[in-house]
């Protein structure tokens, strides 16, 4: 990879986000730019770059989830607000890197006088002039695009899984499964890439999934898994509730070996006890949530964590000198 030359370029990670911020900053070969984030007795705060931003091109690094030091609330106002402030000091451009993007979820109305909080988050970035978001693997990615009118750029992790499952069971017979109906497009992209990748035709096959007033149900699996291995792939596990469910029902019907992959691991509520599921062997994950929420044996026993700070940093290397993203996706053709 090429070293990012001009000086107006600006990467900054705040202090919750700073570890992914320091691989992003490895990658790219420049330091991370200092800032200072003050926290005052009433629950207010306040946070400031510490260098000259004129005329830069500037990025900061937060994923939006909620952990035991700030809520995902605190951690969307210290982002907008310290876009704010970018911009007030002369940036010439300042793009959020938010590898989990919170409210992406809420995308419409599914009861009378519902919010469409997508397109509030929108509104807000907008009004502190974030010139451009880079997120990842949005739960409504037309929502995502639709809902904002600051420049939207959107990254997968499909090929990260694609290479990791490769190697691991290139030599099995594999099938790749969406979790529900909903999830058929993306499970069929990965499908593509995991053919691509180990050279076998492999099935794609979905759970049964019906959802009603916060209760899932559903077992049925459609499609051939028996003697197959199967990866379960989502974009986000939330309880674990309806992975368990697909890797009980592959089981059932005869499949070898059950794995999962999603992007974004939050693990809330019962999580840990949800997973210990024996007929799910492996869930492989992202550090765009690290999974602290977990139980560090648990972790060592069934969790694989991929590190989004290369592609990061190679898609901020592309959008600082004109480059394409989605070359650096490697789409497959529809």
């Amino acid at each position: 990879m090429a070293k990012a030359g001009k000086s107006d370029l600006k990467l900054f990670a705040l202090n919750t986000s700073r570890e992914l911020g320091e691989g992003i900053s490895k990658t790219l070969k420049i330091p991370l730019s200092k800032h200072e984030e003050r926290d005052f007795e009433d629950g207010e705060h306040k946070i400031r770059s510490l260098e000259n931003v004129r005329n830069g091109d500037v990025y900061v690094v937060q994923s939006l989830y909620a952990d035991d030091q700030q809520s995902v609330n605190d951690k969307l106002c210290r982002l907008l607000f310290f876009i704010g402030s970018l911009w007030d000091a002369g940036a010439r451009q300042v793009t959020a890197i938010t590898p989990y993007l919170c409210y992406m979820r809420k995308d419409r109305k599914t009861k009378p006088r519902d919010p469409v909080t997508t397109r509030y988050i929108g509104t807000l970035f907008e009004a502190v002039n974030t010139y451009r978001i880079l997120t990842m693997d949005v739960h409504n990615l037309q929502a995502y695009q639709n809902g904002f009118r600051c420049r939207t750029e959107h990254l997968e992790a499909q090929e990260l899984f694609a290479e990791y499952f490769a190697k691991a069971l290139g030599q099995e017979e594999l099938a790749v499964m969406s979790p529900d109906a909903g999830g058929v497009k993306r499970a069929e992209q990965f499908r593509q890439r995991m053919e691509r990748a180990t050279g076998q035709s492999i099935p794609l096959v979905f759970l049964e999934k019906i959802r009603s007033k916060g209760v899932v149900s559903g077992e049925t699996v459609v499609g051939q898994v028996e003697g197959k291995t199967v990866i379960i792939i989502d974009d986000l596990i939330s309880s674990g509730t309806t992975l368990a469910r697909a890797a009980k029902a592959c089981v059932e019907m005869n499949a070898r070996e059950v794995y999962a992959a999603a992007t974004h691991g939050a693990f809330l509520g019962k999580a840990a006890e949800v997973l210990q599921e024996k007929t799910l062997l492996e869930i492989v994950i992202t550090n765009s949530i690290p999974p602290f929420r977990l139980p560090e044996q648990l972790i060592n026993q069934k969790v694989k964590v991929l590190d989004i700070a290369p592609l990061l940093g190679e898609a901020i290397l592309r959008l600082y000198n004109g480059g394409s993203l989605i070359e650096l996706m490697d789409p497959i053709d529809e």
